[in-house]
């Protein structure tokens, strides 16, 4: 690291995560993550998806850190992480590079090996984490979602109807940045729509710090950046791990919501025993909820992380 952890008090949420510093690590590429610790006992690292930040955790986090030692960050591109430039092949944004951002970040608290616990594009990078940093990852826990190369290869109709914004997203700037942010409020609101299935979520405090986050300075095009390495880079990498046989060796537990897509168009387990070393590594089930798990059910979510990461 070349600079070590910043823990001045959370200048944007310390109402969502009372009692947790707050870190800006600076990675060995330049790019500085935004982190929030609290806790003691074993580390647990808790990643975001699209289009949220750390903030997601917000009713996970403060009790997991009464019996775990709990990170929570900001991907890079995200939140008040760093925004570096890309590349033609994305690569700054592929899940490669964001895995990489956590592990170094871990390190730098203090954390060889840890849990990991993913939602939405934080799942993806706990995936790709897990692949290139077996040895980092002693837990994996994915939160609606199945695997990238399996979603894109298996694109249907009501896949891309549900999903449009991976399609959208994908393509070259500035098309999708500079017609999100001509309606950036609207475009945000009605994603955060579309994925929960639970009134009132998510809280009007957490949508209008997703909305601060999603609409500062490079940060719509770093999000597409993130889909466009999705959509090229990333399958690379996975068909290629695929190809070699490599699988996640760690016990991995997959939730998901029983009214959002994921669980209407997969047979979720399956799709992540199929990347295991062994399918008696993969556990899980579905929820009463929509996509956004850790918000429409963050005691439901507790009830079974808990155990997992304590087994």
């Amino acid at each position: 690291m070349k600079n070590p952890p910043d823990t001045k008090p959370a200048r944007s949420m310390p109402e969502f995560f009372p009692g947790f510093a707050t870190h800006r690590i600076e990675t060995a590429t330049g790019v500085t993550i935004h982190a929030r610790s609290a806790g003691g006992g074993a580390p647990v690292l808790l990643l975001h998806g699209y289009p949220q930040s750390g903030a997601t955790w917000n009713a996970v986090a403060p009790r997991l850190a009464a019996a775990r030692r709990v990170v929570v960050a900001d991907l890079r591109g995200y939140g008040d992480s760093g925004k570096p430039d890309s590349t033609p092949d994305h690569a700054p944004y592929s899940k490669r590079a964001m895995a990489a951002d956590m592990v170094a970040v871990m390190r730098a608290l203090g954390h060889e090996r840890f849990a990991v616990v993913g939602h939405d594009r934080g799942g993806r990078v706990a995936h790709r984490m897990a692949l290139d940093h077996p040895g980092a990852v002693a837990r994996l826990a994915v939160l609606d979602i199945a695997p990238t190369l399996t979603m894109y290869d298996r694109t249907d109709f009501a896949f891309a109807q549900a999903y449009f914004h991976w399609f959208f997203l994908t393509q070259p700037a500035p098309l999708p940045e500079r017609l999100i942010e001509a309606q950036a409020a609207f475009f945000l609101d009605c994603q955060l729509r579309r994925q929960s299935r639970t009134e009132g979520v998510p809280v009007a405090a957490v949508a209008a710090e997703y909305l601060r986050c999603y609409t500062a300075p490079g940060a719509i095009h770093a999000m597409c950046e993130d889909y466009r390495a999705a959509a090229g880079i990333d399958l690379e990498h996975d068909r290629a791990d695929d190809a070699a046989g490599h699988r996640i060796a760690a016990p991995l537990l997959a939730l998901w919501g029983s009214k959002g897509t994921v669980g209407a168009l997969y047979d979720v387990l399956q799709t992540w025993r199929d990347k295991a070393a062994s399918p008696s590594l993969v556990t899980g089930t579905a929820l009463p909820c929509g996509h956004l798990l850790q918000e429409e059910q963050p005691d439901a979510v507790l009830a079974r992380l808990m155990p997992f990461l304590d087994t």
